[in-house]
């Protein structure tokens, strides 16, 4: 499995320059964003992925839709892997507005307010990310399977901080936290 860090949100982009929130709600992908989303996606085309799951929130859907074009497939909605509400951007988009955006998704799955409340504990998030995991453990489809998440569920499930459109090989089998390896994109694996 590699779990895929979204691409650069409008919510990074301001945050990395003031350690401020801005306030911005489910902000999407900036151009470099895009960029490094597409550049994944360059990268993951020799790795045998075969599914795609993603986070709800808008910037890990507008990266898988970028990674999934490229790779010619679909993906799924996982509200497992959606992000550790901390800040204004964890506030979610209804599902509504979500189905407007991306009428061939399958949202059925999700409550209106699919979103965790702010402030999140760690220990509702690891239980999310165990839930998680043990699913894909036991699945055997997981060795093909890319999940676009959020920087909390990497960190969460593997120890790992990474950057945003980071590659982490990961095994779902292996004790929790751990079970990943951080691969940069331009390593040829």
């Amino acid at each position: 499995m590699i779990l895929m860090r979204h691409g650069q949100s409008h919510f990074n982009a301001r945050f990395g320059m003031t350690r401020v929130d801005p306030g911005l709600r489910d902000p999407g992908l900036t151009d470099l964003g895009r960029e490094q989303a597409t550049a994944a996606a360059a990268h993951l085309r020799r790795h045998g992925v075969k599914r795609i799951l993603a986070s709800p929130y808008t910037r890990a859907l507008e990266t898988a839709e970028i990674v999934a074009t490229a790779l010619d497939m679909a993906f799924t909605v996982e509200p497992l892997v959606g992000e550790q509400a901390c800040f204004t951007c964890d506030i979610g988009t209804p599902i509504q507005a979500l189905r407007a955006r991306w009428p061939h998704l399958d949202l059925d799955h999700l409550p209106d307010e699919w979103w965790p409340a702010l402030e999140e504990t760690e220990e509702a998030l690891d239980a999310r990310c165990r839930a998680f995991r043990g699913r894909m453990a036991g699945s055997a489809d997981w060795p093909g399977t890319l999940v676009v998440t959020h920087y909390h569920v990497i960190r969460t499930m593997t120890g790992h901080i990474v950057a945003n459109a980071a590659l982490v090989r990961f095994d779902p089998s292996a004790p929790h936290p751990g079970g990943g390896t951080v691969v940069p994109v331009s390593d040829p694996w």
